[in-house]
């Protein structure tokens, strides 16, 4: 092989190494641009079903322990700091699960002027949290599976962005509550 071949290939080889190491820092990147995307429907979602909790909570349907519990625990998830966010909106999924351990506390919710909507708005809330934390957790298992390979670690391709953190929450919704989002509750 002359000289100008060996330039030839190697010029290849190094555009060809340029061209993947360009394609994965831009797949990272949509990465996490993703994460940030599900981390703001997650935050959206949390922040709907606090404040569908604190409304229920101060319309005098259940009695005052479970209502100050419930009207406690949803402002502890709304202004807890980003480092006890998942311990807090825990405390909130078991509070939920509390108060609605019975079907006749939907009822009483649903007797309330305004009531049946809602219930179907914490309904829908406590459905969406676990999808939008699955969007999430799901968006962030992909990034660190990239960012764990040798390459994205040598050339440096995830740059000085944050290692991304799963939200690990209790969201097991109240089971009056479920069943009622799957249909146990569509002839009302």
């Amino acid at each position: 092989m002359t000289p100008l071949s060996w330039l030839i290939w190697i010029t290849v080889a190094l555009v060809l190494a340029g061209l993947y190491l360009s394609w994965t820092a831009g797949r990272l990147d949509r990465l996490h641009a993703r994460i940030d995307a599900a981390r703001a429907a997650l935050d959206a979602q949390l922040l709907r079903r606090a404040s569908v909790a604190q409304e229920l909570a101060t319309a005098e349907v259940f009695d005052p322990a479970a209502s100050m519990v419930l009207y406690q625990t949803a402002h502890d998830a709304r202004q807890a700091p980003e480092d006890q966010r998942e311990v807090a909106e825990s405390d909130l999924s078991q509070a939920l699960r509390a108060v609605f351990a019975e079907a006749g506390q939907v009822d009483a919710v649903r007797a309330v002027p305004g009531g049946e909507e809602s219930a179907a708005e914490l309904t829908a809330a406590v459905r969406r949290v676990p999808m939008a934390r699955r969007f999430h957790n799901d968006a962030v298992r992909a990034a660190r599976a990239l960012r764990r390979h040798r390459t994205v670690r040598w050339f440096r391709l995830a740059g000085h962005a944050p290692f991304p953190l799963a939200f690990e929450m209790d969201d097991e919704p109240p089971p009056v509550l479920a069943d009622r989002a799957n249909g146990g509750g569509a002839g009302h």
